[in-house]
């Protein structure tokens, strides 16, 4: 059976202090915050999801809060910056915008075809706003942005790698990637669909590594439409001499993870069931939600945890 991922289900990174990711996320880039959670493996910290109106996977960001824990460093083996799409004519508003949220920025710059923004959020987290044509408007959250200039989605991810020729190899080879151009040391691969979910591998050869805490990348999630397909790609990747772990009950989905060879922790994410399973749509974010395994221990998690409220909407 052929892997042929339908793009990013979501990128999971490390923040510090919870109520700062979520006036930055949801305040500031207007993502909606879908899910209030815990780190199912650390139910101590939060794990905050953000999206689109209902979190479809493609539009999911989500964030490990670790409050005092130091930075890391973005380097070699990680995924070093998320890409988000916004409308081609968008630029000059979200320029103008984060000017208003003081915000510093590097100047719009061309990429391939894109036109790109990158800056940093609180936590020193690479971000880029890409315009990206074809990308499909999806359900739009109600927020501070107005609709016609909102993110709608995570275009891709950036790779930086010490030697780019295995995790090309992987991607290209068994994955399912298309190599489709290259330019200053960046080589761009594409998944298998229409507006699909771009990784560009850039090297860093000689860079150093990578240290994953505050302010970096914990993993990249990429889409498997079912539990049989994944399954079916669990094999094929295990039988390829990846250490893949067994499958994971993550509640709204249903996860793998191996490391492809220049380090990055790849996940592999189910679509369904999504974050309506625990609560209506019209009220996705609002509460802590647990699994039910952890239900039993809410007293003690919640005494745990800073108290976190939507910027827009106090809870």
């Amino acid at each position: 059976m052929s892997i042929k991922f339908a793009g990013v289900h979501h990128v999971t990174a490390i923040a510090d202090d919870p109520q700062e990711n979520v006036d930055f996320y949801a305040g500031v880039l207007g993502l909606r915050l879908v899910k209030k959670t815990v780190n199912f493996d650390d139910p101590g910290s939060y794990h905050l999801y953000y999206g689109d109106a209902v979190g479809n996977p493609g539009t999911i960001m989500t964030f490990f809060s670790w409050p005092g824990a130091p930075r890391g460093r973005i380097g070699a083996g990680q995924v070093s910056v998320t890409s988000f799409a916004i409308p081609e004519d968008s630029i000059g508003f979200w320029v103008e915008r984060l000017l208003q949220h003081g915000v510093r920025f590097e100047q719009p710059k061309k990429r391939f075809d894109e036109t790109v923004l990158s800056f940093s959020d609180p936590d020193g987290l690479a971000v880029e706003l890409v315009t990206r044509p074809g990308r499909s408007d999806g359900e739009l959250p109600e927020g501070p942005v107005p609709p016609e200039h909102a993110i709608r989605g995570i275009s891709g991810v950036t790779f930086w790698e010490q030697a780019g020729e295995d995790t090309e190899d992987l991607l290209a080879n068994f994955l399912g990637f298309e190599k489709v151009e290259e330019e200053a040391g960046r080589t761009r691969y594409l998944t298998m669909r229409p507006e699909g979910s771009f990784a560009d591998v850039l090297e860093q050869s000689g860079g150093p590594a990578g240290w994953t805490a505050v302010g970096t990348i914990h993993h990249v999630a990429w889409r498997a439409p079912d539990d049989e397909t994944q399954t079916a790609w669990r094999e094929e990747i295990a039988a390829r001499g990846f250490h893949i772990t067994p499958v994971l009950d993550r509640n709204y989905f249903h996860s793998v993870y191996f490391r492809e060879p220049g380090g990055v922790l790849f996940e592999i994410a189910t679509d369904p069931p999504g974050f309506t399973v625990d609560e209506d749509p019209e009220h996705l974010g609002e509460t802590l939600k647990l699994p039910p395994w952890l239900e039993r221990n809410r007293d003690q998690i919640e005494q745990s945890l800073l108290p976190v409220h939507s910027p827009h909407r106090k809870v």
